[in-house]
């Protein structure tokens, strides 16, 4: 039996109205449809999805101890949402914004280089299995949470650069399309200083996203799928030319957590060639997955004289038609557990 819209408001009224006056289990039917899609947002604003995490437990925990507070003037929803970006908000004043190796230093020669990591906070990946969870439990299945255009890596790299509360502003106006009124009172602006914010962002965010962004749909394409196929084929085989064959002549290769990465096809090819399938050998396995609405790969590698492989890094791919223009390869092992791929493959993988 399914709810009319009047009947299921009506519910939803009568629970909100148990949670204000302390029904925990009344609190948590309300909150815990919402817990994915509140990831997502703290995601977008934090760039780290254990960052998010804790930022989505430290909502909850703050809306059940001020839930005398809800008085209804917009929904209980955004009344969570406000809650949790004010959660993020606090937490960007104790740290630093998520970097981005193109930020920090110019391409390297791949026959100069150092492979090191750099102790900064690094923006992560998100998987699409989270998205999903999100998308399954908002009442519209296209609804702009999980969005492809506003939780791609190039999006969220470039809203990285800006100050928090435009962050903030720009993703309740722009992402999830609040009005001006409940923005400035989810943040505690005047309307004039939501719409001057949004302004700067919009300007900052043009200058630093690609002028040819495609207009994507909620999944990665067909021409992606084959484009990761050809990639997983290549890097198994190790084989550096049929791989650079895949790339714009303008491809990126980027390598978080370190500031080296690589410009152009015939760089890219060259660090391949002579030092991933050259110094560390032929022993690469790769497993397919998806991150930020992006074709993406679980990659191992095993060590020379070892038998099974490793977690190496997680890679992302964006492709522009049907090559590959830029490759990001998080060599994090730790986030091979929020993709729910597992740390190791056996010999016979």
């Amino acid at each position: 039996m399914t709810f009319r819209p009047r009947l299921r408001h009506t519910v939803m009224d009568q629970l909100v109205n148990a949670a204000r006056a302390g029904d925990h289990a009344a609190f948590a039917q309300v909150v815990e449809p919402l817990r994915h899609e509140l990831h997502v947002h703290c995601y977008r604003l934090l760039g780290s999805v254990e960052d998010a995490e804790d930022a989505v437990q430290e909502t909850l925990l703050r809306a059940w101890s001020r839930r005398g507070s809800y008085a209804g003037r917009a929904s209980f929803r955004a009344w969570v949402y406000g809650i949790a970006t004010n959660a993020c908000l606090d937490a960007l004043r104790r740290r630093k914004s998520r970097s981005w190796p193109t930020d920090l230093a110019g391409p390297s020669d791949p026959r100069q280089y150092e492979l090191a990591a750099v102790d900064v906070p690094w923006l992560q990946p998100y998987p699409d299995r989270l998205l999903d969870a999100a998308g399954a439990a908002q009442e519209e299945p296209e609804a702009v949470v999980t969005a492809r255009e506003t939780i791609e890596l190039a999006f969220l790299a470039a809203i990285q650069r800006l100050p928090a509360r435009q962050r903030a502003v720009l993703i309740l106006r722009d992402t999830l399309d609040w009005s001006v009124k409940d923005t400035a009172a989810a943040l505690g602006l005047s309307r004039a200083a939501v719409n001057s914010a949004l302004q700067r962002a919009r300007a900052a965010l043009a200058a630093h996203l690609p002028a040819e962004r495609a207009q994507w749909g909620s999944k990665p394409t067909a021409a992606e799928r084959t484009a990761l196929n050809r990639l997983i084929s290549a890097w198994e085989d190790a084989d550096a030319a049929a791989l650079v064959t895949l790339l714009r002549d303008d491809a990126k290769l980027i390598m978080p957590p370190g500031t080296t990465w690589f410009a152009g096809r015939r760089d890219i090819g060259a660090f391949l060639a002579e030092h991933v399938f050259g110094e560390m050998g032929d022993g690469w396995r790769l497993t397919a997955t998806a991150a930020n609405r992006q074709p993406a790969f679980g990659l191992y590698w095993r060590v020379p004289g070892e038998a099974a492989f490793r977690a190496f890094a997680i890679g992302v791919l964006r492709v522009d038609g049907d090559t590959v223009g830029e490759i990001a390869l998080f060599q994090q092992p730790e986030l091979f557990r929020s993709f729910a791929l597992p740390a190791g493959l056996p010999p016979s993988y």
